[in-house]
């Protein structure tokens, strides 16, 4: 089984870095002879999704400011032009699910649309209504997928949703949670009951989910939306105040906003990050802000020890020298794993990813990851 994930993740990698990770950072397509969108499938149907999808947490939260919507809509424009399709948001987000339904009147409803919203109430009775509300807010027929946000009431608002599923009112039912919280409930719901997805965060430091969720996803066949790549901004502010390291352009990668999903989705449990933005510039342009995962390029064959030395890296950089912190349960499950520099990890390190092809070595130093 082993070899068999590090084999798929040598593939995948490969076809990141050659295809732009969903070309969500080209605005069009110039011909047939250019990459496609990069998609990994939902394991409980195979349908493709692509692996980069649009977060609507705070960012479109515009309420009826008709700049910032319209500004909005352009978000989603350049990102369905560049083959976008799972647009994600709640109850919980504010004037979001109203913004996204300006937005898709004003781009005559995409077809390409791929739906992902919340119930979020904590009445199991008042679930129904809540969702009737949101899918009259986005102006949809129906979700493609529907959450129990945050595990609220999940016992009675799952039986909604399966409900709903059965009768083919909903295509996809799923759970979520953010940062750290309420792993273990997520962990038995996923065991109880048939899930096509699962929402959680994860990104270069909240890692906790790679102990048992992410593996139970693989082997329970449930989707994996990882929230929060960029932890709100707070990781790209701190880190984008430094040059890119050597090795970014050797694994295809001209951004750190890459770097971090192409280590996202490159998890063969992951099968979408959800970033958020209000900058059409960050979804339409090459190798800029939050929309591409890789860029063009050669590969690295990425296996699990290349990961973990990656970041160790990281994790020597924070702890050595201040940088972004890794919160609450992650950083226990860091140190757990031993990650934790202060017990193993303490000089910067010089690793090595073997790949068929180049056979180089990817060197990176604490300083050039964090302040």
């Amino acid at each position: 089984m082993e070899q068999m994930a590090s084999l798929s993740r040598r593939r995948l990698l490969r076809a990141l870095a050659a295809t732009g990770a969903a070309a969500l950072c080209r605005p069009q397509l110039a011909s047939s002879q250019q990459a496609r969108v990069f998609s990994k499938p939902i394991p409980s149907t195979g349908e493709e999704l692509p692996a980069v999808g649009l977060g609507s947490c705070i960012t479109f939260n515009v309420g009826n400011d008709t700049v910032a919507r319209d500004a909005c809509a352009q978000v989603m424009g350049a990102f369905f032009d560049s083959g976008g399709r799972l647009i994600d948001s709640s109850p919980m987000y504010g004037s979001s699910q109203k913004v996204i339904g300006y937005g898709l009147t004003k781009l005559n409803e995409p077809p390409s649309l791929f739906s992902a919203d919340k119930v979020w109430i904590s009445s199991g009775a008042r679930g129904p209504d809540q969702i009737e509300a949101s899918r009259r807010f986005w102006g949809v027929p129906r979700f493609d997928l529907l959450q129990v946000h945050n595990l609220l009431s999940w016992e009675e608002h799952l039986r909604t949703l399966l409900a709903m599923k059965a009768v083919g009112r909903l295509r996809y039912v799923g759970i979520t949670t953010s940062e750290g919280r309420r792993h273990g409930e997520v962990e038995r719901v996923m065991r109880a009951q048939p899930l096509d997805f699962v929402q959680v965060t994860y990104n270069v430091l909240d890692r906790q989910v790679e102990d048992r969720i992410l593996p139970l996803a693989r082997d329970r066949g449930i989707g994996v939306i990882a929230n929060r790549p960029f932890r709100e901004g707070e990781l790209l502010r701190k880190i984008e105040r430094h040059p890119l390291p050597g090795w970014a352009a050797e694994i295809g990668c001209a951004s750190w906003a890459q770097i971090i999903l192409k280590f996202i989705v490159s998890h063969p449990a992951v099968t979408c990050a959800i970033p958020a933005t209000t900058r059409v510039d960050h979804v339409g342009k090459p190798g800029r802000g939050h929309r591409a995962p890789a860029g063009q390029g050669h590969a690295y064959s990425h296996d699990r020890s290349c990961r973990e030395a990656l970041m160790s890296e990281w994790w020597t950089a924070h702890w050595r020298r201040g940088g972004v912190a890794a919160r609450g349960a992650g950083a226990a499950a860091g140190a757990r794993a031993g990650r934790h520099p202060a017990t193993r990890f303490r000089r910067p390190m010089r690793f090595s990813c073997r790949d068929a092809g180049q056979g180089q070595a990817l060197t990176a130093v604490s300083g050039e990851l964090l302040p």
